[in-house]
């Protein structure tokens, strides 16, 4: 870490986020201010840019992670391969790659896009693109950010639905993927803290 970042910021609960500001833009992307990682996860008006990518094993099977538990949002939840934000200034295929190489120690590998959407919830609200790209693994996992992680059949994952172990978020990108049947995901989330 950065010696002259700011400090995390720790919740009533002890779960952390990085201090960082975050471009604010507008739905077509376009920056149109800044503003700190908690006040996003705090207002869902702030706008942000956030990637996605699934890693594929070459069996079509999709790696997951178990967000950690310390995390703000959606802690002990599977989540897809990969996300973040994507910093000030980044390209989202920058993002892409350097989330790939933080969370997955994935360097050198170039990520196809696949689509992007707005994600609204009680507390954010996130412009999306999500990527994929095809690794048989192993993968070097980031401890801070992941619990644990694994690949699952897509009929594996489609049992999970609903149950509460998946993010919202991974539930409606999984349709988005055509791999559930739309509306089949447990909808916009009540809660996301």
């Amino acid at each position: 870490m950065d010696p002259d970042s700011p400090p995390d910021v720790v919740d009533q609960h002890g779960r952390t986020e990085p201090a960082e500001d975050l471009d604010i833009v507008d739905e077509d992307g376009r920056v149109i201010g800044q503003a700190t990682r908690s006040a996003c996860h705090a207002d869902p008006s702030l706008l942000h840019r956030a990637v996605h990518v699934f890693v594929f094993d070459p069996a079509g099977c999709i790696f997951l992670q178990r967000r950690s538990r310390t995390k703000l949002i959606q802690p002990g939840r599977w989540d897809t391969s990969v996300g973040g934000h994507v910093d000030r200034g980044e390209s989202w295929e920058e993002a892409a790659r350097r989330e790939m190489a933080e969370e997955l120690g994935l360097v050198d590998i170039e990520p196809t896009l696949l689509h992007g959407y707005i994600w609204r919830s009680p507390v954010e609200s996130e412009l999306v693109r999500t990527y994929r790209c095809t690794h048989p693994g192993p993968f070097v996992l980031a401890p801070d950010e992941i619990e644990e992680g694994r690949f699952f059949s897509p009929k594996e994952i489609a049992s999970l639905v609903g149950s509460g172990q998946l993010t919202p978020n991974l539930e409606r990108e999984l349709e988005l993927l055509g791999l559930l049947v739309p509306g089949a995901a447990a909808g916009p989330p009540s809660a996301q803290r």
